[in-house]
């Protein structure tokens, strides 16, 4: 349910400025909905959340200091009364489904027009699941990630083209481990080399 006087309170989590404060102030416009907090990094969120007590939060995924998706599992322990909508410029088939599992209730992507998401806040308070219909249909056909937490860790060590001694540094494993981890990695990607993996893992949103 929303504040007692009927006015939806809302987070926003954006790194880009102009974005946020383009999004604020529409959604002000709204009779409905008030902008309680503004954070440009994903490791402010929780601690605003808890401050502010919103009724939803809406968060981007990229975000400096600390993803979304990371945030978004913090807050339904931290704050279990606040719903999450996820807003992002990339619709990544694997990012909706790290979403759901983080226990956002809905995904959206940005450029639709602030009346939709306006309607998808309302929709989340009132307990219903708001999907950008596009990228459920592109997440049920590429299906779950294959890579395991492990190959996910150490293809995100990898992301800045850095040596399989760099990256064993990194995720505290042998070197060796490291190499059958990346050709794991590799192999279930489809791909030629570890660039190539973690860009293909990016694409589909598997990191």
């Amino acid at each position: 349910m929303s504040s007692a006087d009927g006015v939806v309170k809302v987070l926003l989590a954006e790194d880009q400025g102009m974005m946020r404060g383009a999004l604020a102030l529409l959604l002000d416009l709204e009779d409905d909905i008030q902008v309680v907090a503004q954070v440009a990094a994903g490791d402010e969120i929780v601690a605003a959340a808890l401050e502010a007590r919103p009724d939803v939060a809406l968060l981007d995924i990229e975000l400096p200091g600390r993803s979304g998706l990371d945030a978004a599992a913090d807050l339904r322990e931290r704050l279990p009364s606040c719903k999450v909508l996820i807003l992002t410029t990339f619709g990544r088939p694997g990012y909706l489904r790290r979403a759901m599992d983080a226990g956002a209730a809905g995904f959206l992507v940005k450029d639709g027009p602030v009346e939709e998401l306006a309607a998808a806040i309302r929709r989340v308070l009132a307990g219903h699941q708001v999907i950008d219909p596009a990228l459920a249909v592109a997440a049920l056909s590429t299906g779950a990630s294959p890579l395991t937490a492990r190959e996910q860790d150490v293809l995100n060590a990898a992301v800045d083209g850095a040596t399989v001694a760099d990256i064993a540094a990194r995720v505290r494993l042998s070197e060796s481990t490291v190499r059958n981890y990346l050709s794991s990695a590799i192999g279930k990607t489809g791909t030629r080399n570890r660039m190539e993996a973690v860009r293909a893992a990016r694409h589909h949103g598997w990191l």
